[in-house]
Order: C-alpha cells, then structure tokens, then sequence
C-alpha cells in the first residue's frame, strides 16, 4: 500500500564489487528501480551524454550546489568532484520509484545523515584475502596501492554497524539474490505501510 519509493544505498570497500553487483540486478531485471545521475566536474568522455550518464558542471556550478544544500553526498576523486543531487531522488521517490545509490562508505555516511529512513546495505567481501585477490586481478594498480586500500578496507567494515544489512559478496549471483529479498521484505515491512493502513482505518 505503501505509495513511496524506497531509497536503496548500495555500500561498502573498494574492490568489494559494488560496481559488478549493481549492473547484475540491472541487467537481469532483478527488481525495478531508478538509478540516480550523479553530477561531476570532470569532462564528458566520448559517447557520454549530459543528463544521463552525468551531469557535466563547471567547478563554480558544483561548490554553488555544495552551498545551497543541493547535493546529498559529494567527494573528490583525481582532481574532479562527483556528487548525488537531491532533487531528482527526492521526486523519484515521491513518485513511488525506488533509487538506488551506489556509493562509498563516506558517501553512505552523508546520505544517511539527511536519509536516515533510507534501506543501507553493506556489500562485504567473504574475507580481507578475497578482497586483496579481487584487487590484484583488476590489474590497474601496484601493490603498495592494493595494501592501502586493505588497510582503509579494515576500517569501513567496522561502519558496517551503522547500516541495516550485510550482504556477502562471495558470488554476485547470491549478492543478488540476498539484496533482492531485502527490497522484497522493506516494502512490506510494518513502518513503510503503518501510514496508509491507519489512514483507511480512519476513512473506514
């Protein structure tokens, strides 16, 4: 009965397979959901397009945003900032769509500080020496690189106790089916359609 959307944050170490899990659900049509676009200051790369693979912003346009509140999370990655504008996830959510965010644990944090009814999910890999597996098989970085980012891994799978679900990733297929059964089980739980059943007892 429930009429608005869920907010979906999808979180956890670099490496962990945010990235592959979400295409997954996306590709096998798992569940319906809206994927918001994020805004950065970096330049479109070819075949990319305004709007919807990002919104392409000056770096004035984006601390104006910073600014005026508009942005539910932001950080800086290589010399660009990258953030999760409010407005359209608010609107997708009052039109009774679900969103999904695919973030870092800081940006998880953010979200949650402005979206705190928000369903935070915990991706975790099976152990730290499937992660260090998982990174080195990426082939894009040294291994002084790989032990950094182990150690950063050590400290954001404490903050796992502030969100509502831990998900293993020990195979994208049971990430998915795990992640799946968490949407199901929100949309029917007790404080999402309390509301709308103490509204029709009312107009009863």
């Amino acid at each position: 009965m429930a009429d608005k959307g869920l907010l979906l944050v999808l979180s956890g170490p670099s490496g962990v397979g945010k990235g592959t899990v979400k295409s997954a659900i996306v590709e096998n049509k798992v569940f319906p959901f809206e994927y918001s676009v994020s805004m950065t200051t970096r330049k479109p790369r070819p075949g990319e397009v305004d709007g919807v693979d990002y919104y392409f912003v000056s770096r004035e346009r984006f601390q104006e945003a910073i600014n005026q509140g508009e942005l539910l999370e932001y950080n800086e990655y290589v010399g660009n900032f990258y953030g999760t504008p409010v407005a359209p996830v608010k609107k997708m959510l009052e039109e009774g769509k679900d969103v999904l965010l695919e973030i870092d644990v800081n940006g998880a944090q953010k979200v949650r500080e402005k979206m705190p009814d928000g369903v935070f999910i915990f991706l975790t890999p099976p152990d730290l020496h499937t992660l260090h597996m998982r990174l080195e098989n990426r082939g894009t970085e040294s291994e002084d690189v790989i032990m950094g980012r182990i150690k950063q891994a050590r400290k954001e799978i404490l903050v796992m106790q502030d969100y509502d679900y831990a998900v293993v990733n020990d195979t994208v297929a049971n990430a998915v089916d795990h992640i799946k059964a968490i949407v199901d089980a929100e949309h029917v739980s007790v404080k999402r359609v309390i509301d709308d059943y103490r509204k029709m007892v009312r107009e009863d």
